[in-house]
């Protein structure tokens, strides 16, 4: 896989970057963040069957599809992960994620369990998960109504559904707590940086340390 060379000036391979929690718990808003303040990476874009909410914009926040669409998608294995969220299809298109990586950038993606195990048993040297939890199920409830998004029975039902997706927090590679957003991210970030500079994902290392090496050796 090709590279790109990052601030050190080593050329290294592109990874993905998966951020998933229950509804409410802030990964929206911790991805908005690692996108406006962290350069060299790049959001994949989810196609879904659900209906457009106030505010998205097609092609930014999602890629719209009807189920037809979306079912001929998987038939013809054009989606790296898929799966179904309350009556609704997700999932995440191949070809621009393939692309990014191959030219040494990093794709951040908004998605649940069920969508990482996917994306891991088809990349796992590429992926770096990461799962963020409540404080608390109060606290939890409480965004979900401030959000004004959802009816009272969806809310219930979003929160029926968090028990279930916590249950597999032991499957990601990190764990981040959002008792208060500011932290949070930074905590997310120092993941984000601290995997970018890991050996194996930095291609160029090799013949940087040779051309060290012939220079001390003159």
């Amino acid at each position: 896989m090709a590279g790109r060379r990052s601030f050190d000036g080593v050329e290294r391979r592109g990874l993905m970057f998966v951020l998933s929690s229950p509804s409410g718990a802030g990964k929206t808003t911790l991805s908005r963040l690692l996108m406006e303040r962290m350069k060299g990476l790049r959001m994949s874009v989810s196609v879904t069957t659900r209906p457009m909410r106030p505010g998205e914009v097609e092609g930014q926040d999602y890629l719209f599809v009807d189920h037809a669409r979306f079912e001929e998608m998987v038939k013809r294995q054009e989606l790296l992960e898929w799966a179904n969220v309350f009556d609704h299809r997700y999932g995440t298109p191949r070809a621009p994620v393939e692309a990014a990586l191959s030219a040494g950038q990093d794709v951040l993606f908004d998605i649940d369990w069920q969508g990482t195990q996917q994306l891991r048993e088809k990349a796992r040297a590429d992926v770096v998960s990461l799962f963020i939890l409540p404080p608390s199920a109060a606290d939890l409830e409480k965004r979900l109504h401030s959000r004004a998004q959802d009816s009272n029975d969806v809310i219930r039902r979003r929160m029926s559904r968090a028990s279930h997706e916590m249950s597999h927090w032991a499957e990601y590679d990190y764990i981040v707590i959002n008792h208060e957003i500011d932290e949070a991210f930074a905590e997310v970030q120092s993941i984000l940086k601290a995997e970018r500079l890991k050996r194996e994902r930095r291609t160029g290392l090799t013949t940087f340390v040779r051309e060290l090496q012939r220079q001390l050796e003159k």
